[in-house]
């Protein structure tokens, strides 16, 4: 059951990722709190990264679930 739940909890994360590299392929600005722009192609390729680590994170947890 623990790991049904950190399932849902990784997939939900993965969808708020995907939705803002969404938002960067539209050509979203984000800036830090005092105004600083951030690299968005750092930014970009950061959450292409985590999307990546969660797959085989989701992944693994599925095979153990069937």
């Amino acid at each position: 059951m623990a790991d049904e739940a950190e399932l849902e909890r990784l997939t939900a994360r993965r969808v708020t990722l995907i939705y803002r590299l969404d938002l960067i392929a539209r050509g979203a600005q984000i800036t830090y709190d005092d105004g600083t722009p951030v690299d968005m192609a750092s930014e970009k390729a950061r959450l292409e990264t985590e999307v990546a680590r969660l797959d085989r994170r989701i992944d693994a947890l599925t095979q153990t679930l069937h």
